[in-house]
């Protein structure tokens, strides 16, 4: 077993007025040569917009990228013509392929919003941009895990899909609750982010806002310690 620990505390940080920003990974102009990526996992941000700001229309190519909104809402539109609106416990995936534009704004103009956005390398390059996103039951993961997205092999009617063997889950742990994840694919390798609480997993203590990358493993143990929101971000390790 290999694992890495993030402290929320070591966190790439950004304010630029309209946006307070936290990068795992290197991103914009944060570089950490230790944290650029883990595994397919590139990017995970933890974005906080102010009332009536966003980000402004903007290209992607060949990355899948998802957007968990953990407060407020979310509005979304790009050039393949969606105009949509997402909000907590929603879930949305682009894949950018051969290249998309698009933008993401606060939807309201007085309150923040604030959402998790997650970059995955694609399997396949220039492929037909797509755009999905979806409604989750949180009754659904309380104390067991709620798959949201799943590889285009092994698509689920009740999840998302991208292009790639990777899956991402959520679970919400009451205090005292312990349950096992257990690894998909052969090979792949495990990021924990506890959104809130406090867990323990495989001996590390986390917090709120912390993380462990796991590999070479079949499964994880996790301990919950209090009330407790948990992101599993599953990807090949190369």
């Amino acid at each position: 077993m290999s694992i890495e620990f993030h402290p929320s505390k070591d966190r790439g940080h950004a304010n630029h007025g309209w946006l307070d920003t936290y990068h795992n990974f290197s991103f914009a102009e944060y570089f950490n040569p230790l944290r650029e990526q883990f595994g397919l996992l590139r990017v995970l941000n933890d974005d906080t917009i102010i009332g009536g700001s966003g980000f402004g229309e903007h290209g992607h190519k060949n990355m899948e990228i998802i957007s968990i909104p953990l407060i407020g809402e979310l509005e979304h539109k790009d050039s393949m013509g969606h105009s949509e609106v997402i909000s907590p416990d929603d879930v949305q995936v682009m894949s950018a392929g051969s290249g998309i534009q698009h933008s993401e704004f606060n939807h309201h103009a007085d309150n923040p919003c604030n959402f998790l956005q997650i970059w995955i390398y694609t399997r396949e390059k220039d492929i037909q941009p797509r755009y999905d996103q979806l409604s989750f039951n949180k009754i659904q993961r309380k104390n067991k895990v709620q798959l949201l997205v799943t590889p285009d092999t092994d698509q689920d009617d009740d999840a998302l899909w991208i292009h790639q063997d990777a899956w991402i889950s959520r679970v919400n742990l009451e205090h005292g609750v312990n349950i096992t994840y257990k690894i998909h694919k052969s090979g792949n390798q495990v990021f924990c982010f506890l959104i809130e609480g406090r867990t323990t997993i495989e001996g590390f203590a986390l917090g709120s806002r912390d993380a462990l990358g796991i590999a070479e493993i079949s499964r994880i143990h996790i301990n919950s310690n209090a009330a407790s929101d948990l992101l599993i971000i599953e990807v090949p390790s190369a």
